[in-house]
């Protein structure tokens, strides 16, 4: 059903991108695909590389797709939803990425009954390995959520959760790339001082991280127990876990994670109409 259909995206940025080059690798035309956006060499650069059509025109985008996806920032969703406001009608299924921005300030700003579902992909869909959570709104079908995983299952994995929960995600998944980049670079900057050289310290922190997250996701184990496997009693592991808890390192993440929720839950207050 998703590759028979023409894709609209509405803001063309890195997420875009990479969701985009799922949809090509899935096999859909290019051709199918038009996205706005209003910097040119972004236009141009998506045309190039993707051969998608592409436009400095919202409304055209709303016109000629049957499934437009909102890739815009929170801070933009005002200005541009007002004026898309009778360009979408309920034939068309309206896809939001927009952190914050819940499906009903949505519905209630384009109305004419259109159908809204809501995600929050990460950045590592940008190499096929992402997460992302979706939910329906009021007037999204069963079909609706079906395309939309259909659609994000080519980045990486979908989970389908209540929008009260899509705040938390954002605080999870949507952020959790970026305390995975710090961790990582913290650990290769202790590599470095105690003596390895910047490629071996962060070629070993790299794939540390990545081998762990394969064992857990494979081995289906609570985190905790693998991590007591590679803790021997007396042993090098445990005494830097044992720094680790002085320093918090599990209330510091929960904390980072309260953090993004609160901020995701601020920018839902946007005023739009």
């Amino acid at each position: 059903m998703l590759l028979n259909s023409t894709v609209g995206f509405i803001g063309g940025g890195n997420m875009a991108e990479a969701i985009i080059k799922g949809l090509i690798s899935g096999g859909m035309a290019p051709r199918s695909i038009i996205v706005s956006d209003p910097v040119q060499d972004r236009r141009a650069h998506l045309a190039s590389t993707l051969s998608v059509r592409t436009t400095d025109d919202n409304s055209e985008v709303a016109q000629q797709a049957e499934l437009i996806v909102l890739s815009i920032k929170p801070q933009m969703a005002a200005s541009v939803l007002t004026a898309l406001e009778n360009a979408i009608t309920a034939q068309k299924l309206v896809l939001s990425i927009m952190a914050g921005i819940s499906t009903t300030i949505i519905e209630e700003s384009l109305q004419n009954g259109v159908r809204v579902v809501r995600a929050m992909p990460n950045t590592p869909a940008l190499v096929q390995a992402g997460a992302t959570a979706i939910c329906g709104g009021r007037r999204a079908t069963e079909a609706d959520l079906a395309l939309a995983k259909e659609l994000f299952s080519l980045v990486g994995t979908v989970y389908q959760v209540g929008e009260r929960q899509m705040d938390a995600v954002t605080g999870v998944s949507g952020s959790g790339p970026a305390y995975v980049f710090s961790f990582i670079e913290a650990l290769s900057d202790a590599g470095v001082k105690n003596g390895l050289t910047r490629d071996v310290a962060t070629g070993l922190a790299v794939q540390t991280v990545l081998g762990s997250a394969q064992l857990l996701q494979q081995s289906n184990e609570h985190p905790a127990v693998l991590r007591d496997r590679v803790s021997s009693p007396g042993g090098t592991t445990i005494a830097a876990l044992h720094t680790l808890e002085n320093g918090r390192l599990h209330g510091l993440l929960m904390d980072a994670v309260d953090a993004a929720v609160k901020r995701s839950k601020e920018l839902a207050g946007i005023k739009l109409l």
